[in-house]
């Protein structure tokens, strides 16, 4: 889900800073945060000490910035911009989830959604990410919920609220995306988009 960004001009501040960025989202995405240290986000992105800290005062304020910035960035881009552009929430779930699959069966592996890993890695020990966190999922269930709203609500879901659908989308991708990891298999993906898609196009009675 997260992409790299080209070379920059080391003296450009605003593209080094986007550089950090786009590294420690590598390494978080492939790693972990913790297991990710900041000489190894330094390394891989090209920049010293002191460039470093002055973009970032700390790891934490630096995973920060990549929750709210690369992550919510990712998210957009995979999820919530397919979905807004889809004639129907079934259509748009097909067309975010399916991508996903077809871009973990096109690498080879599976490495989680970004927002999942950094949510059951960091949410419970550290207030800061857990707000950061809650936030990216807040406006990923709120798009959807609003998608949803504007259409006749499916046969399956008669009388549920959007939100409750949206959070059940959204629950129901999750899911599928860590066993996925665990199975190292978009199996579990492919099988779940398969029936939201059927749930979601069922029309009401």
């Amino acid at each position: 889900m997260i992409r790299k960004r080209g070379k920059i001009r080391t003296n450009d501040p605003e593209a080094m800073r986007a550089r950090i960025l786009d590294a420690a989202a590598a390494l978080f995405q492939a790693r972990g945060y913790h297991d990710t240290s900041v000489q190894e986000v330094k390394r891989l992105a090209g920049v010293s000490s002191g460039a470093f800290h002055h973009h970032f005062e700390s790891k934490k304020a630096l995973g920060l910035a990549v929750v709210r910035e690369r992550v919510s960035d990712a998210l957009r881009a995979a999820w919530l911009d397919p979905l807004v552009a889809a004639p129907s929430v079934a259509e748009g779930v097909r067309a975010a989830m399916g991508a996903i699959g077809g871009e973990l069966r096109e690498q080879g592996f599976v490495r989680g959604c970004p927002v999942n890993n950094l949510a059951v890695e960091l949410a419970f020990s550290d207030s800061d990410f857990r707000a950061a966190l809650q936030a990216i999922f807040a406006e990923w269930q709120d798009r959807i919920a609003d998608r949803i709203a504007a259409e006749p609500m499916p046969a399956a879901f008669a009388g549920l609220p959007p939100a409750a659908l949206a959070g059940f989308i959204v629950a129901a991708y999750s899911g599928a995306m860590t066993m996925a990891k665990a199975e190292q298999s978009s199996a579990q993906l492919d099988s779940t988009v398969a029936i939201l898609a059927r749930l979601l196009a069922l029309p009401a009675a």
